[in-house]
């Protein structure tokens, strides 16, 4: 059976529901806001005791990804994530996320094959291209620094 682009373009628009962009937009700069918040909130907490700023940051970076696991395994950030959209994806939180739940996900199949090996299903890649993109924009900004 032979369907044209017209028919089905018709057929996504019966059965697809409408989006609302204008909530979506909203909900994904309130949950993103409110996890940079909290951000701030720890990196202000921390610098009172501390006062190197980098290792306030680390230590700021380290307690969001494992309130993220936390939440993460414990059902929570999925409702968060389906809520939010990409508030909650983008920031650092979002990464822990994309760690933890294909690791839960397949801890039926064991330590090795199930966790092990689906911890970075989808975390994985970004990290792969993240560093070749960042090699990449390295030797072109070393050119261009000692051509000029």
């Amino acid at each position: 059976m032979s369907v044209t682009r017209e028919e089905l373009n018709g057929m996504i628009k019966k059965y697809m529901p409408p989006t609302k962009k204008g909530a979506g937009f909203f909900k994904a700069f309130l949950v993103g806001g409110i996890i940079c918040t909290i951000g701030q909130g720890f990196m202000e907490l921390y610098s009172l005791g501390i006062k190197d700023d980098e290792t306030v940051k680390i230590l700021t970076s380290v307690t969001l990804v494992l309130l993220s696991a936390i939440l993460t395994s414990v059902g929570v950030y999925d409702n968060i994530a389906k809520f939010g959209g990409a508030g909650a994806l983008v920031p650092i939180t979002g990464f822990a996320n994309a760690v933890v739940a294909p690791a839960l996900d397949n801890k039926p199949e064991g330590k090795i094959l199930g966790t092990g090996v689906q911890m970075f299903s989808i975390a994985g890649p970004v990290i792969v291209y993240g560093v070749i993109a960042a090699n990449i924009y390295g030797i072109i900004y070393y050119i261009f620094k000692a051509v000029v």
